[in-house]
């Protein structure tokens, strides 16, 4: 999948920029943009700030998960703990400081996995995937208008509950691939003391 021949013939051009709205965490532009046959088009899309999730394993071999009501679409929903960077931040800071907050664990090793594009077709957000291993638990520090709970499973708990239409939320579907992966040796992580 892996083809490094130039793609120019597919990209499109920034032509001219608007900001549509402007929020405390979200920013709406409209760019119109020259498209490789000489048109000129409107792109609506959100930057996002960026993010970071977290795949935390306990030493018994089960994972730690959060649930959460997400406003947007109505629902709790099951997740791996995540959080948005602040501007400027590591994205590993981020991770730890993320996964202390919600859920009070810290880890004595992280693993970069990838990185995950959430919504290509009208956001710039990408959330950095990293596992933690050798958690110790403490108190969570949640922020004042943050509620959730914090639930454990084992993988195949959470590949039953994927396969049964309960999670939905992609991050956690894309962590779930990552998770399946390298608890079945085919995938390697770069793991490094915290």
């Amino acid at each position: 999948m892996s083809d490094h021949a130039p793609e120019s013939h597919l990209t499109e051009t920034l032509e001219s920029s608007e900001s549509v709205f402007r929020g405390r965490f979200l920013h709406v532009k409209n760019d119109m943009v020259r498209l490789p046959n000489g048109k000129v088009v409107s792109r609506e899309y959100v930057v996002h700030p960026g993010a970071v999730v977290i795949i935390p394993l306990l030493d018994d071999g089960r994972i730690l998960l959060e649930r959460q009501f997400r406003y947007p679409i109505g629902q709790v929903m099951t997740e791996f703990p995540a959080g948005k960077l602040d501007p400027g931040e590591d994205p590993l800071a981020c991770a730890k400081r993320e996964l202390f907050e919600e859920t009070g664990y810290s880890a004595a090793e992280w693993a970069k996995a990838g990185a995950l594009h959430l919504a290509i077709a009208y956001s710039t957000e990408i959330i950095h995937i990293y596992f933690a291993r050798g958690l110790r638990a403490g108190d969570r520090k949640l922020d004042e208008d943050e509620f959730l709970d914090v639930r454990t499973a084992t993988v195949d708990e959470l590949l039953a509950a994927c396969q049964r239409g309960e999670v939905t939320d992609a991050k956690t579907l894309t962590c779930t691939l990552w998770l399946q992966n390298v608890v079945s040796g085919a995938w390697t992580l770069p793991w490094q003391p915290a």
